[in-house]
Formats: structure tokens, sequence, C-alpha cells
């Protein structure tokens, strides 16, 4: 029996008991005649038979113009019972106009009327406060008030995920917008039990054939919320791809736990690991009293940085951002979530560095977080001389005036990308690493050069790209369908850039630092499960179109070189990389010549200079030259 026809077949019980307790209602109510009414000498067969006959054929257009048969009985609530006693009083209205065209034919009409009114609601209520002890134990739930344009929900998880989430659900303002049709096992071992009051209507296996009935009840597919075990990443992709197959949106309970409320999933739901729990303890210690300052600090990751610094009561925060429209979102943002946090918004570009040195100068930090950068691949390859004058120029005047101004530590944003860098704007990150070590080592801050891939929901993420593309309708466009990518969500990437920060204990000296990644993703999954978030059908409703590896691009990444050596550090996430001794003086002077020639905008003796500081870059360049010569 497919999905529809059960659907049907339920449908059609439902208005087949609701109808047969009208016949006997109004059968019972004659046979009360004969007990009040001794005088009609036997039961009336001619009235009965015509009375029955109208009331059931009243009864049956009221219920189904009412909606009653598309009632699922073990969830109704208030609204429902209030439907049906609609349906009810409309079927009564119908049999009216029937008893006066009976006119004479009938015993004692409207006695018998009113008295088989009375038993049929007893018994279509009876009947559904039965089916609803039998399948959560709450029968007079059927009379719970619920919004009248509540959202059905179906939960996929676990007893014990269940329990928690429905008792919150229960006890919060906005649980009452949320109607829980039913509860789907992710094993399959509690189905036919209710938990809470909310029946267990099966497992994942037929949570398409279930989205399906209840599609055809309620006129619209229902939420498919998630919650315990369900967001694995390999059981949430399975009850994604069979949400969307179905038309069903699939929604997650939102972080703030006093609220409550589903919302959509996000692609950082998705990542290869669970959500790391961490101590705040040692970054509170390294920021509350202390003076820090961020570059690029409006940005997608400096914004979370500077974000999570305000919650942690920092003496001061200072701010350092080129772009006016970003310093302004995230100064209106703190001064609204801080009203008391001291915070001095700058205006100002990295490569300047008298600008640095003032602004540096007036800070006074003992914290300084260097954020701003160039990171887009592709334009980088175009713009070559401004990556070099920001990625490397910026990092140096920053880490030069942080020395000058007397700070204590210093912490670099890297990225995967600069190992054995393929193209300009890893080449820069890689040798920005190499010339603020030396920096750090001869000011005598403690360094922390931390290391990490994508970030998920950044500007300069995939993520942003696909979501406009679906929105657009197709297609999504993938560089190379074999490509993969590490992915780190924004909130827990600059939560270990601060846990970092506060590893670093050791002055004169800078740590390299690498996040742990989990396992790459392939970006073809990754456009594919964003589709399917959108209750779309990859390769149905969106198109999915390889356009070639762009300029500079990898098919994979790496985040250590060959010759690095990871050490586990105390805080899960977080490894430490054993790094060369600092480069010696001739960087400097090398570095100077490369900005000079940056500054010129002279990119071809800028390139030059580059793979030369760089050598994995050179080597990268050659083999490139020589394959396009082969062609």
């Amino acid at each position: 029996m497919t999905p529809r026809d059960a659907a049907r077949r339920a449908m059609f019980m439902t208005v087949g008991f609701d109808v047969t307790m009208a016949a006997l209602a109004m059968t019972m109510a004659h046979g009360a005649l004969m007990i009040v009414h001794p005088e009609l000498g036997g039961f009336p067969v001619e009235s009965w038979v015509l009375a029955t006959s109208g009331f059931v054929l009243s009864a049956t257009a009221g219920l189904i113009l009412g909606g009653v048969h598309r009632q699922v009985w073990r969830h109704m609530g208030a609204p429902d019972a209030t439907r049906l006693v609609f349906s009810v009083a409309l079927s009564v209205v119908f049999y009216l106009v029937v008893m006066v065209a009976l006119n004479g034919r009938l015993v004692h009409a409207l006695p018998s009327l009113l008295t088989a009114t009375g038993l049929w609601v007893t018994a279509v209520f009876a009947g559904r406060m039965v089916a609803r002890y039998r399948s959560t134990n709450a029968p007079f739930q059927i009379f719970q008030r619920l919004p009248a344009r509540s959202q059905p929900v179906l939960l996929v998880g676990e007893p014990d995920s269940w329990i928690d989430v429905l008792r919150r659900l229960q006890h919060s303002p906005n649980g009452a917008n949320l109607r829980v049709l039913g509860l789907i096992e992710v094993d399959g071992v509690e189905q036919g039990r209710a938990v809470r009051g909310v029946p267990v209507l099966g497992d994942i296996n037929t949570l398409g054939e279930v989205i399906d009935i209840l599609s055809l009840r309620y006129g619209d597919a229902p939420w498919v919320a998630v919650t315990g075990r369900a967001r694995e990443r390999a059981t949430m992709n399975r009850v994604l791809e069979t949400a969307s197959a179905h038309g069903a949106n699939i929604m997650a309970l939102g972080r703030d736990e006093a609220a409550q409320t589903l919302e959509p999933v996000r692609p950082a739901d998705l990542l290869a690991r669970p959500e790391r729990a961490l101590d705040l303890s040692p970054v509170r210690t390294l920021i509350s009293g202390t003076h820090v300052l961020i570059t690029g600090g409006g940005g997608s990751i400096g914004s979370e940085l500077s974000r999570q610094v305000a919650r942690q009561l920092p003496a001061s925060l200072a701010i350092v951002e080129a772009s006016e429209f970003n310093l302004y979102q995230i100064d209106h943002h703190l001064r609204a979530r801080h009203p008391g946090l001291p915070l001095d918004s700058r205006i100002g570009d990295v490569r300047d560095a008298s600008r640095m040195h003032a602004i540096f100068a007036s800070a006074k930090p003992d914290l300084v977080i260097h954020a701003a950068a160039l990171k887009h691949v592709p334009l980088m390859e175009e713009n070559i001389c401004e990556a070099i004058m920001t990625n490397v120029g910026g990092a140096v005047a920053v880490a030069r005036a942080a020395a000058a101004s007397g700070a204590s530590r210093f912490v670099f944003i890297s990225t995967d990308k600069a190992v054995a860098p393929d193209n300009v704007m890893g080449a820069t990150k890689r040798l920005a690493e190499l010339a603020i070590g030396r920096i750090i080592t001869d000011a005598g801050m403690a360094g922390a050069l931390v290391r990490f891939g994508n970030v998920l929901g950044s500007s300069g993420s995939v993520v942003p790209l696909f979501e406009r593309q679906i929105a657009a309708g197709g297609p999504v466009t993938l560089t190379d369908p074999e490509a993969t990518r590490y992915f780190m969500t924004i909130e827990e990437a600059t939560a270990l850039v601060l846990q970092a920060a506060a590893l670093q204990s050791e002055t004169r000296h800078a740590d390299l630092f690498v996040l742990d990644m989990g396992e790459p993703i392939a970006i073809r999954k990754l456009a594919e499960t964003m589709i399917r978030l959108k209750g779309k059908v990859p390769g149905v409703d969106i198109e999915i179109t390889t356009v070639g590896m762009r300029k500079g691009e990898k098919r994979h990444e790496v985040l250590t070189y060959p010759h690095e050596a990871l050490e586990p550090t105390a805080i899960e996430g977080i490894n430490r990389v054993t790094c060369e001794a600092p480069a010696g003086e001739l960087l400097d002077k090398q570095i100077s010549v490369l900005l000079d020639a940056a500054r010129r905008h002279d990119p071809s003796e800028a390139l030059r200079l580059l793979a030369l500081l760089v050598p994995e870059y050179g080597a990268a360049q050659a083999i490139r030259l020589r394959r396009s010569n082969l062609a």
C-alpha cells in the first residue's frame, strides 16, 4: 500500500467511524422514545429509517465540509476539537432542512435530534480520546490549547534527546508555535510507544512514508527536526536526503535554549565532527582586565573575534578596520551588547605604517590579534602587488607597531593555503608567518601563529556563493567535482584562536599552531547538501555544473608541510607545530625589496621575488609554467 493509499484509507475510516456513530446515535434516540413515550406502542421503524438516513447524509456532508476527515486522532488538539464541534453543528443545520422536508413523517423529530446530537458528540469525542490514550496515555490532550497556525513537526532522534526537547518546548512560550505530531526513532526500537504524550511513528527507514501520509492529512509537509544523535553528520545527511525528496524542510533547535525555536539547519551543522565544548577559563584569564587590539576587526573572522573578546571583559578593546561600513557594523553591535566596554574603533589601513604606530601608541595594547588580510585566491592572482602589500607589508607593519608599543602578546591568523602554496595569497601568508616569527622573537613578545582552513560563512567562503546561486534557481557552479576543502565554523575557529593565544606563555618565542579541521569535505557534497537544505533535489530542481579550476586553486589543501611535526596540546582541537628557527636579518632586507617592487606596482618583479622568498611557491610556479609550455 502506497502512502497516498494509506492516507486515503485512514481518512475513509475517520469518516466511516463518525457516520456510524451518527447512525447509532439516532437509533438510540429512537429507542429512547419508546421509554419516554410508551403510547407509541412500539419502535417507530418508518421514522427511524427516514431520520437515520437523513442524519447520516447530513453528517457526511458536514464532516467533509468541516475537514474532519483530515484529522489524525492521536495528534488532536483544541483547534481540531473546535473544528469537530463546528462540523457537528453544520451537520445539524443540514438535518434541520431534512426534518422540515419530512414534516409529519417523523416522530418527535426535535427531541430525537437533540438526543441523537448529544449521543453523537459524546461518541466521536470518546473515540478520539481512546485513540489518544492508546498512543499517549493522555486522552484529554485533545482539548489542549494550540495556536491555530502552529507548525506541524516530526522530531527525529532517540528517547533521551526527545524527553529533553519536548520538556523544554512544552515550557517555552515559543514552543506553543510548534506542534510535534510524532517521533522518528534513529534505530527504530521504540516504535509503537509514546514519549511525553507524543507517539513514536516509525524509524528513519519509514521517514519518507510518514512525511507523505502527514502531508496528505494536513495539506502540507511537516518540518523534520533533528535532535540528539540524529545531528551526527551521517544520520543528518540521510534525514536531509529523505526530507528534501518528500518536500519537507529539515530544521534544528536554535542555540538559545531559553527561546527553544526551530531554525533551518546550517551547512555548519553537517561538518565531519561534533561541536567542541571548550573551557573558557584560560581565555578569560588571558583577556580579562587586559587591553586588546584587533586588526581587521570588522571582517567576518575579525568581527567574531571582537565579539568573543568583548564577552571576556577586557580593560579596553581597540578595533582597526579599513572598511567604514564593516567598522560601523561591529562598533554598533558591541556598543549595544556591551555598553560598559571601553571601545575604540579606528579606520586604518594596515599597510600604512605611520597610521599603525599612531593607533598602537594611543591604544597601548597588551594583546594584539592580527586578522586583517586579503584572502580571495583568484582575485589575488590578478592583484599581486595589493596582496603582497597587505598580507606581507601590513603584517610586518602591525607586528612592528605592536613591538614598539610594548605589547606582550601577538596572535597572527594564518591559513592552510600557506602550506606548499600554489597561489599568491598562500605565498604571502607563508612569508608573513616567517617575518612575524622573527619580529616577535626580537621584540620579546609571546607569539601564536594560528593556521586553519576555510571558515563556513566568512566573506571568502564558497557557502554564500552557493546560497546566492540556489536562491536564483541555479545552476550551482563547481570548479572541480573532486575538490575537497577543510571547513570550520567561524565561532569554533575564533574560539580556538583565542585558546591558542592562551596556550602560548613563553616570551621571545613564536609558536605555530594548527587547528584540527576534521576530515576534508568534498565541495560537490557540500553543494548537494545546501540544495537539499532548501528543500530541493540536486540535479532535478537545481543543476550542478563544473566550470574548471581557477588560477591559483588547488584540488586538495593540506594543513602542514611534510617536515612539520604535530604535537597535541592541552586543548582538544589545537596542535603545536615544531617550527624551524626564526629567519635571519637577510629576510628583512629581502622583504623590503619585495615591498618596494609591490609599491611600484611591478607585478613581474614582485612575483619573481616572492617565488625566491617562498621556495615552495617558486617550485609550484615553475611546474605550472612548464605545463603551460608543454600544452
